[in-house]
């Protein structure tokens, strides 16, 4: 089977097949932009807002910056201060399979050093292997995990890990989820239920909901995030898988219909393929752009 190629090599595509900026470069632009995981809609309102200054471009750099432009317009990123004395708790929201359990152990991995005392909370209680990866992260990170047994209230785990964290003077809860995205109405209720231990445990302003998204996903990723946000209210995004076959225009749609900003970015399977969102060099990947 032959891979499918990169909107960035696309894009060089159609500059051969192309003479100019005409009206059917920018169709397949925007063609090209809907298969890179941007939605149809967000697409075409990009192309039509690059193609006013169609006339200016000489080279397909131009036109490629241009492009950039619009889209950074479109992913915002953000981090949170984690404050001495304070009780910080993170849920990792998400359906199964994005990696909202490892995601959480690079985060433990990124922080461990940054805050006084951290916790890793296993309320992930319906999937008994996710108790045990959780455990492996822990013991391979020197990190502690609080976990109850299978079947337990979720909401219960994260009480726990918090009031442990609390003791100790403040830090950090990486508090790990179930990913059953089973009816609407099931999920808003837990999701509910959990918001309101970790409001109550958390210093005021220090719980985030981060909504862990597979860049692999496509369009599937923004229904996801409207669900989530719906149910939740979703903080930041992260963006999990980025090292693979992934287009990641995804991000775009929901940072533009949504306005939920990006946190974290992960490219690998070690504990240290985490980053903060950059959005140049986001966007720039993305177009195929030189750094």
């Amino acid at each position: 089977m032959t891979a499918k190629l990169k909107f960035s090599d696309k894009i060089k595509n159609f500059f051969l097949a192309h003479k100019g900026f005409d009206e059917d470069f920018f169709d397949d632009c925007c063609d090209a932009l809907i298969e890179g995981d941007v939605g149809a809609k967000t697409a075409w309102e990009i192309i039509e807002s690059v193609k006013k200054n169609a006339k200016r471009f000489s080279s397909r750099e131009e036109f490629l910056n241009a492009l950039k432009d619009q889209l950074l317009g479109y992913a915002r990123p953000v981090d949170f201060a984690l404050e001495g004395g304070k009780t910080h708790i993170f849920l990792a929201l998400g359906v199964n399979g994005v990696g909202k359990t490892t995601t959480m152990a690079k985060l433990a991995h990124s922080f461990k050093d940054a805050v006084p005392s951290l916790a890793l909370a296993a309320s992930d209680t319906y999937r008994a292997a996710a108790i045990d990866q959780l455990k492996i992260h822990g013991e391979r990170l020197g990190v502690r995990v609080v976990a109850h047994q299978h079947g337990a209230d979720p909401a219960a785990v994260i009480f726990d890990a918090a009031e442990a964290i609390e003791s100790r003077g403040g830090g950090l809860v990486l508090a790990d989820t179930a990913g059953r995205l089973h009816t609407k109405e099931n999920l808003v209720r837990e999701l509910q239920k959990i918001e309101r231990v970790a409001v109550q445990k958390a210093s005021p302003g220090c719980l985030k909901k981060l909504l862990v998204i597979d860049a692999t996903t496509g369009q599937n990723a923004v229904r996801q995030a409207e669900v989530f946000h719906q149910a939740a209210g979703v903080d930041a995004l992260v963006i999990t898988k980025c090292d693979s076959t992934a287009k990641g225009g995804s991000i775009y749609t929901i940072g533009k219909e949504l306005d939920i900003p990006v946190f974290r970015v992960c490219f690998g399977e070690r504990y240290e393929n985490i980053a903060p969102f950059d959005p140049e060099n986001y966007a720039g990947e993305f177009l195929g752009l030189a750094p």
